[in-house]
This record gives structure tokens, C-alpha cells and sequence, in this order.
């Protein structure tokens, strides 16, 4: 991951391949941090000839000196209301094109900056320096561009350098879920998303619980176990404990963590089935959010909770018409085999009850009306709180990770009304996120619960500029960002 330090406000004496400068709209005189006089007079004569506007995502690159600077890069993060926001994805977009072109080590400056300022700067260089090359051959050594393993961000007050140790300690759980979501589906295996749990208890002192096929049947998970019959791979239930907050209420993360769904006997389109080896983000969501606080060594009391297998066809998968009984004695009527994701949660969310859990939430790509309804730009969330849901959202829009509340009205409920069991597993394509959220709501009992649909905004099809496509981190920062909320 990419090493970041804060310095101070003088840049005139960093050597450095590049300096990037973040700069807002209307572009105001700037004192670019005392940088050498070359250096800041070729920027300036960019801006002054608007060869660079300041627009959001504008990226202009100039000489810079013999010593000192390189070269300058202009970053645009266009009219702000969001600084902190703006900050990280502008500061993503120019770290990436850092690495892109081999630069090795750079500096980062927008003007005086908060300890939060530097702290959202830093986590979008980490998160534009990521990158995944493990299954790609390399090149001949010497055609081979130096990534980029260094960077710094100018121009911070006094805690500037508690936030970027807070940035890096984010950003390693952001990196974690990147990663996991990025595996194909013949590595990341629900024994793997296991063994990462292992790994991340025995670094941090966390009690590790794996549970197994067995396990479940003697707990009667009819629900989970359902959506794992079709495969011959050991399904899991993963539960991570972190106790650092004496008497504070628990708060429990749930993930679904679908290693690959091809819909099972309901199957998908050939078309892009690649891209369900992404229906794990959920889980890899909650390990990563685990990762980065115990890293923060937040006060509080936190589990972390993952329900993962594979939904595949076969001649024992479940079929349409099906019914299944729950942990909790409820029973489901199975519509569609491709909404197996709630039917995993399901028996997350009664089992998560013997945490004693006050809060709990949820993520998982559960969804593709959510795409439909909110695109690619926010979070669906629901819950049984609203001022819950609306803490969600807050921490949300603090992490750069939009969202957006959906009704849990009552008139939803009739949808999945089932003719023979107490509730069946899908309400059609009418409202199909908000039914979802009713499914789950149905196994909900003795706490505060809110449901982020991250179907959208796990994962990118496309190059989304800042970074490529493929996983963005979503839920981690909004977790993570809950969960310091109730630290204090």
C-alpha cells in the first residue's frame, strides 16, 4: 500500500518527481506552499493562459525545476461544497496518474488544510495508488514503470500527522476489501474470506468463530443452508470480535459474501456472470472495516459477521417452489433462486442476535433495482430507525460514499406475501429493493437494524477516472465512519 507522510507548507525544498496542486474553482491567487519560483511561474502562466481551468477532474502537467520539483500537476476539483469529498477524489485522480506514469514518489498540496482535510487527501492517494496485478505477468524489468510508493501531503495543521495515521490505518481496510473483491472466484472462496478473518484475529487479537455446513444444520439455518446445497464447497459463517469498548453497547457489521452467484436453477445471462465473483463486496466490506479499526484501536465493541458461500446449479440445488425454514422458525417460500443473497442474511441477522447486539448493519450487492433506482452514485438504505438510517447516510457522505434512503412502508409488505409460507423470498421486479429490505426486516428482532444495498456502488464495470474499474471500497468508509461515530 501506498506509504503517506504529512510535511509542512514549504515545498520549495521537497525534491520530488511531482507536486500536484489541487485547486478549486474560481482559481483565487495561490501561494502554492513557498514552491520554487520556476515551478510556481509555470503553473501560474497555465492558469493565467487557462491552458487549466480548476474544473472537476482537469489535470494539466508542467515543467518544473532542476531542483526541487520535477514537475507540477494541476488537479481541478471544480466548484466545491464538499471539501472533504473533493479532496479525496481529486487527490485520488492525481496519485493515480502519478503511478500511471512511474513517478515513484510525489507531494500533495492544497492550500492550508484541516487535520480532516489531510486525512481525506491521503485516503484518496491511497486509494488512486491501488492497484492489482497479482495474476498478470510482468514485463522485462527495464520496460517496467517505478509505482508509486510514496507520498505527501503539504500543507496540514498541527494533526496532520495523527490524520494521515488515521488514513493509512482506513486505508489498509479499504486496500483489504479491494482485494478480496478483485479475486476470482476460484481463489476467493468462502474458506479464504475464513482464513482472512483468521488472520486479521490473530494480528489484532480478535476471537475468530468459523461455522460449516454441520454447524448450521445443528442451528437450524434452513435459509442459509438453502442457497448452499448446490455446491459441493463448504459454506461459512464467519464471526470476528472486537472489545475494546468496555460496557459500550455492541455494534455488529454484517456482509454477504456470495463468492459467486450464477443465480443457481434461476441462472443468470451468460452475458456478464463474470461480474458476480463482485457478490462478495458486502463481506469483504466488513473484513476490511474490521481490519481498519482495529487498526484506529477505536473504544468500542464491534463484530464483525460474514455469511458466504456460492449459489451454483446442480441436480441438489434449490428450486423454485421451495420452502425453507429459518433460524428463527419463520418460513420462506423460494420465488427465485437469484435472490439468494437476503436468504443468507437472513440467518446472519438471527444469529447475530447472540451478540446482544444495539445496532446492526448490513451491506450486501442485493439488488440490481438499486442500480436502476440510484444508479452507480449511491447506496440504497433502509432500516427500522430512521434516525439510524439517517447516521448511516451521514457517515456515508463523511466517507465520499454516497446514499440514499428508501421506504420501509408497510404497503410494500403485501408483495411478498406467500400463499403457503410466512413470507417468500422475492415481490418481483415492482419496488425489488424495498421488498428486499422488507424480506430482511422479517428477521430483525431486538435491535436497531439499517440495510445499505451497495449493488451500485461496490464495484465499477467502467473506469471511473480517480480509480479503474473494478471494486471502490464501498461500505468500508461508511462502517468505518459509523462506528468512530459512537466511539466517543
Amino acid at each position: 500500500m501506498l506509504k503517506v507522510a504529512a510535511g509542512g507548507s514549504d515545498l520549495s525544498a521537497v525534491a520530488t518527481p511531482v507536486v500536484a496542486l489541487l485547486l478549486e474553482q474560481p482559481v483565487e491567487p495561490v501561494d502554492f506552499g513557498k514552491l520554487d519560483s520556476t515551478a510556481a511561474g509555470a503553473a501560474r502562466r497555465a492558469i493565467d493562459s487557462r491552458d487549466f481551468r480548476a474544473g472537476r477532474d482537469e489535470v494539466v502537467t508542467v515543467p518544473g525545476a532542476d531542483k526541487g520539483a520535477e514537475r507540477v500537476m494541476l488537479v481541478g476539483m471544480g466548484k466545491v461544497t464538499d471539501r472533504r469529498g473533493a479532496l479525496r477524489r481529486a487527490a485520488s485522480l492525481a496519485a493515480r496518474r502519478a503511478h500511471q506514469a512511474g513517478y515513484g514518489r510525489m507531494a500533495i498540496f492544497a492550500g492550508p488544510a484541516s487535520a480532516d482535510d489531510v486525512e481525506a487527501t491521503a485516503l484518496g492517494a491511497i486509494a488512486g495508488a491501488w492497484e492489482m496485478k497479482e495474476f498478470q505477468a510482468q514485463p522485462p524489468e527495464d520496460e517496467r514503470r517505478v509505482p508509486l510508493s510514496e507520498a505527501t501531503v503539504f500543507g496540514g495543521d498541527a494533526g496532520a500527522r495523527d490524520a494521515v495515521g488515521r488514513a493509512a490505518a482506513i486505508g489498509e481496510g479499504h486496500s483489504l476489501a479491494r482485494r478480496l473483491a478483485m479475486l476470482p472466484g476460484n481463489v476467493c472462496t468462502p474458506d479464504y474470506l475464513a482464513d482472512t478473518a483468521r488472520d486479521i484475529g490473530k494480528r489484532h487479537g480478535m476471537p475468530v468463530t468459523v461455522l460449516g455446513r454441520s454447524d448450521m444444520e445443528k442451528a437450524g439455518m434452513g435459509s442459509f443452508l438453502a442457497v448452499a446445497q448446490g455446491t459441493p464447497q463448504e459454506p461459512r459463517l464467519i464471526s470476528l470480535e472486537y472489545k475494546k469498548g468496555g460496557n459500550k453497547p455492541v455494534i455488529a457489521l454484517v456482509g454477504k459474501g456470495l463468492c459467486f452467484d450464477s443465480g443457481g436453477i434461476s441462472i443468470k445471462p451468460a452475458q456478464g456472470m463474470e461480474m458476480m465473483k463482485f457478490d462478495m463486496c458486502g463481506a469483504a466490506g466488513v473484513l476490511g472495516a474490521m481490519e481498519a479499526i482495529a487498526r484506529l484501536q477505536l473504544p468500542v465493541n464491534v463484530v464483525g459477521l460474514v455469511g458466504s458461500t456460492t449459489n451454483m446449479p446442480s441436480g441438489t440445488a434449490v428450486k423454485p417452489g421451495d420452502v425453507v425454514k429459518a433460524g428463527n422458525g419463520k418460513f420462506i417460500e423460494i420465488i427465485n433462486t437469484d435472490a439468494e443473497g437476503r436468504l443468507v442474511l437472513a440467518d446472519v441477522l438471527v444469529y447475530a442476535k447472540r451478540f446482544s447486539p444495539a445496532v446492526v448493519l448490513d451491506a450486501a450487492t442485493l439488488t440490481g433495482a438499486v442500480v436502476i433506482a440510484l444508479g452507480h452514485s449511491a447506496t440504497g438504505v433502509m432500516g427500522n430507525d430512521d434516525t439510524l438510517v439517517q447516521d448511516v447516510i451521514a457517515a456515508g457522505k463523511r466517507a465520499a460514499e454516497p446514499a440514499w434512503q428508501m421506504p420501509l412502508w408497510d404497503d410494500y409488505r403485501t408483495l411478498i406475501k406467500s400463499d403457503i409460507a410466512d413470507v417468500k423470498n422475492t415481490g418481483g421486479r415492482p419496488a425489488g429493493t424495498i421488498t428486499a429490505g422488507l424480506f430482511l426486516k422479517e428477521f430483525v428482532d431486538g435491535f436497531q437494524w439499517a440495510h445499505l444495498d451497495i449493488a451500485g456502488t461496490a464495484y465499477s464495470e467502467s473506469d471511473l477516472g480517480m480509480i479503474p474499474a473494478g471494486p471502490t471500497g464501498v461500505p468500508v468508509g461508511t462502517f468505518v465512519e459509523f462506528v468512530r461515530s459512537r466511539a466517543g
